[in-house]
């Protein structure tokens, strides 16, 4: 079976990549190795799949140096060579990771998250269609509950409020998932991903901040004045999560009720699925949990809440743990000794 991995520099997609290659999958990742963040970061992760920055260039394939059954394609996922990698590919599954990431960074260039999210997205969808896959699985976003206050959190509740451009363009993918599962029979998957964190993360999340800010002596800013929780989700939970649904392809739901229609399961192939912790902690327990594994003292800025940040976040897993029998359970303090590691041994400290 052939794979395609989007985002395959990026946080999630890195450890996909590297679950996938590990389980003898033949898989192609792509990604356009933007500037959000740390560039070199991305090609440190890169790097360990095999993929060295200087062999690599636009829209070329290079293969690995350590994996035969991986190649890598810088490319972004709006191109129009993506539909020619799919016409010489043949993929059988599809893992969408790729995306403009962040929420605040949405509120000052919006255009960003339109032009990879969304129009990104459509063409993906678009090569789906013409190069059938047995299962296209996508990630979504907690952030799409927006003002949702219901706790838990259920992907059977409405959420047409979001707070965000990015929780917008998210919502706005399950909802061309859904018209490309329904018109073209392409069974879809989404997954609703709660504040991911761990080895290899992203500079721009909290824990990898507030790591660097503590071990260099610099204040750290915490929102809402620390009256915020958040549903933290190690990264190898995410992984076993994904890796699993992907091989649940979604069938229509029986009795599916038009009338008052569940908009996580459909008619049509599809499935909407969160995967979090259930465990929301809050923010400065998480921040005494870091003080600890570093053992030193954080100096706090407290801040009011930010445009387009939730007060909190809380995933109900049931249907997840029903479907597929698994659900997350990695501690925070397990998950953060471990980013911790992994910190000092990057950045040698």
């Amino acid at each position: 079976m052939k794979f395609l991995v989007t985002g395959a520099a990026g946080f999630i997609g890195y450890h996909l990549t590297k679950k996938l290659i590990e389980e003898g999958y033949n898989v192609v990742g792509i990604d356009n190795i933007n500037d959000y963040y740390d560039v070199n970061l991305k090609w440190a992760r890169l790097a360990q799949l095999g993929i060295m920055d200087e062999k690599v260039q636009y829209a070329k394939e290079v293969r690995s140096r350590f994996f035969e059954n991986f190649t890598f394609i810088k490319l972004n996922l709006e191109d129009n060579e993506l539909i020619r990698l799919f016409e010489y590919s043949s993929f059988d599954f599809v893992v969408n990771l790729a995306a403009q990431a962040g929420v605040r960074y949405s509120l000052i260039n919006p255009m960003a998250y339109v032009k990879s999210n969304m129009e990104g997205f459509l063409n993906l969808l678009e090569c789906c269609r013409k190069y059938p896959v047995k299962h296209l699985v996508y990630a979504s976003s907690s952030s799409v509950y927006g003002l949702n206050q219901k706790y838990p959190f259920s992907t059977h509740a409405n959420v047409d409020h979001p707070v965000s451009l990015y929780a917008a363009s998210k919502k706005s993918n399950e909802l061309m998932a859904h018209v490309y599962s329904y018109l073209y029979a392409l069974p879809v998957t989404g997954l609703r991903f709660f504040t991911v964190y761990g080895p290899w993360g992203r500079p721009d999340m909290a824990l990898f901040k507030f790591t660097k800010a503590i071990l260099e002596d610099q204040a750290i800013e915490v929102y809402n004045n620390g009256e915020m929780e958040r549903d933290f989700t190690y990264i190898d939970d995410i992984i076993e999560g994904v890796y699993r649904i992907i091989f649940r392809i979604p069938s229509s739901t029986l009795y599916w009720n038009p009338i008052m229609p569940d908009p996580a399961t459909s008619s049509a192939s599809y499935r909407i699925f969160n995967i979090g912790n259930s465990q929301p902690v809050r923010l400065m327990d998480f921040v005494e949990a870091l003080e600890k594994e570093l053992n030193r003292k954080a100096q706090l800025i407290f801040k009011p809440l930010q445009p387009g940040d939730v007060v909190r976040t809380y995933a109900d897993t049931s249907d997840l743990y029903r479907e597929i029998g698994y659900k997350p359970n990695t501690p925070v303090t397990v998950g953060i000794r471990n980013f911790v590691e992994w910190y000092r041994n990057y950045y040698k400290i």
